[in-house]
């Protein structure tokens, strides 16, 4: 958690802020480092440091973001190496020499007279002099196009887990809109069947369907719900069904272990609706057995449903099972396993599912 405040925290911090910082830590530590080597500061120390990080924000601002970003590497490369050239002849033709150097292990003074200072010159150039200068711009070019290219990079990848994340909540959306349609329709086939045959159940099965639109408009937008509600809502669906079978003595479900998880509305029931939408054969026989089972946060759904020769299938049939099937990739990828058996006169669904904690 302390990590996660800290990140957080750091996050709010205007990058201006961060790259001042960054800076007076590096030059402090470079600064240190040329004290306790000859023992005292360089005058141009200051000037030197503001050509390198002139030098890195103008290949950090200018270059990497028009040239190499733009797909203009050969103009980066001469660019940059005309850019290090001038800064190069700043630093050593130019500005003037430290008065004290290293010999051994003591300091002494420049004498003058062996070593006379140099007047700049911009053809008659002491090359020897450029290669310090030349590795470190080096090291400054390098680095401010590596911390652009990561940045551009990181952008890139949120923008695309942002749009990744949109189309797929745009999926399941779109998902869930033809869920509840298909299932309104299957359930009205059922009360008017039971309508058709003036049956007195007609006004329970409105009642429970009411109680199943109820769950469907509260509970159904959420992200996430209890099992325990989800499976109510299959004991509901299935009570419904009961009402119009005249034989209801081959339906059965068991449910056995924990509920105490959570899981996204509405997954399971198309395996439901689909048995007892084929389970039926023509002399009105239904035999539909569920399963559910749950095992350390491991959800086992088995479903078995006859299949009657007087079935047919029209176009839209199976239009939930494939949703479920969608949607069932985009919530659990790998971490689900679905199984199932479509033979002539039966079918079997074998689903394996991981839940997630309350």
């Amino acid at each position: 958690m302390s990590k996660i405040l800290i990140l957080s925290y750091f996050k709010n911090i205007p990058s201006t802020i961060i790259h001042i910082l960054l800076w007076i830590i590096f030059l402090g530590i470079s600064a240190s480092q040329i004290y306790f080597k000859i023992g005292i500061i360089p005058q141009d120390f200051i000037i030197r440091s503001c050509i390198l990080i002139t030098a890195f924000y103008l290949n950090y601002s200018l270059l990497v973001p028009s040239l190499l970003l733009n797909k203009k590497a050969p103009l980066f490369f001469i660019s940059l190496l005309a850019f290090g050239l001038f800064f190069m002849y700043i630093m050593e033709a130019t500005l003037p020499k430290p008065d004290f150097f290293p010999d051994n292990n003591f300091r002494r003074p420049r004498n003058p007279n062996l070593f006379p200072p140099k007047k700049p010159s911009l053809f008659l150039i002491n090359f020897r002099g450029f290669f310090p200068s030349g590795g470190l711009l080096l090291l400054i070019f390098a680095l401010s196009t590596s911390v652009r290219l990561g940045i551009e990079w990181f952008k890139s990848e949120k923008q695309r887990v942002e749009i990744e994340s949109q189309k797929v909540n745009s999926e399941l959306s779109f998902l869930k809109a033809q869920l509840n349609p298909h299932f309104l329709f299957n359930s009205l086939n059922s009360i008017y069947s039971l309508a058709h045959k003036k049956s007195e159940n007609t006004a329970n099965a409105i009642v429970i369907l009411a109680d199943l639109m109820r769950y469907m408009i509260y509970e159904a937008n959420k992200d996430l719900v209890p099992l325990e509600k989800e499976v109510d809502y299959i004991r509901n669906y299935m009570a419904l069904q009961l009402l119009r079978l005249k034989d209801s003595s081959n339906v059965k479900i068991n449910i056995h272990g924990n509920l105490n998880f959570s899981i996204e509305p509405l997954l399971l029931i198309s395996f439901i609706e689909n048995a007892f939408k084929y389970g039926t054969d023509f002399k009105g026989d239904t035999n539909i057995s569920i399963k559910l089972t749950i095992e350390e946060a491991l959800l086992k759904l088995y479903v078995y449903n006859t299949v009657s020769h007087q079935q047919q299938k029209t176009k839209n049939s199976g239009v939930g099972l494939e949703n479920i099937k969608n949607r069932l990739k985009l919530l659990y990828p790998n971490q689900h396993t679905i199984n199932i058996d479509s033979q002539p006169n039966s079918y079997k669904v074998n689903l394996i599912l991981k839940l997630k904690n309350l």
